[in-house]
């Protein structure tokens, strides 16, 4: 996986009113979860805020990062958990974040590419991606950046489901039955299939 690193400093004050101020100096509230837990066992939150031109890097981009938090210059690596957007601006409100380390699993959902001329397609079929990323379980450490499958022998009217899939090393945490990919019949499929049955 890629690494990123964004420079944070914990809040001292929390709460929407906080919050709102702190998106006016450019600044995210962000919590991060991890290995301390409170009285009733529960994951606690460190408070924190990161500029939103670092969050950025990570945020829009095709790719998975574990991220390097450097908070009050206590380096810490986690992995972007949940994002809260504004409903109408799209604006980022919000970022969690989950502490990660070499040994600990952890799911996340890596994106998918299809690989060679499905046979399908050859017929005049057309390929269809389902799902752009396979969530998977690993540490962080063995989680590819890109799950390559190879769709060559992929025939007309069939599918590649989830269960059919195996990667070295990683456990896939998606449901077995979901559609990664599939080819689907076309018009002029079915006239190059009615031909050839003439």
């Amino acid at each position: 996986m890629r690494e990123i690193a964004i420079k944070g400093q914990k809040r001292e004050t929390t709460g929407k009113k906080a919050s709102k101020l702190q998106r006016k100096e450019g600044l995210i509230p962000c919590n991060l979860y991890g290995e301390v837990r409170n009285e009733k066992g529960l994951p606690e939150a460190l408070a924190f805020v990161a500029p939103m031109t670092e969050l950025r890097k990570a945020i829009y981009s095709p790719h998975v990062f574990v991220v390097n938090l450097m908070i009050d210059g206590k380096e810490r690596k986690a992995i972007i958990k949940e994002l809260q957007f504004h409903p109408t601006t799209d604006a980022l409100l919000h970022a969690d974040f989950y502490e990660v380390n070499e040994q600990k699993p952890i799911t996340v959902g890596i994106p998918v590419k299809l690989n060679g001329l499905a046979q399908g397609v050859r017929e005049g079929g057309k390929l269809n991606l389902s799902i752009r990323k396979i969530d998977v379980t690993a540490p962080y450490k063995m989680i590819p950046e890109i799950l390559e499958i190879d769709v060559t022998n992929l025939g007309l009217g069939k599918a590649i489901k989830v269960g059919e899939l195996s990667f070295e090393g990683l456990e896939l945490a998606t449901p077995a039955q979901v559609v990664v990919c599939s080819v689907k019949e076309t018009r002029a499929s079915k006239a190059a299939a009615a031909e050839a049955a003439q």
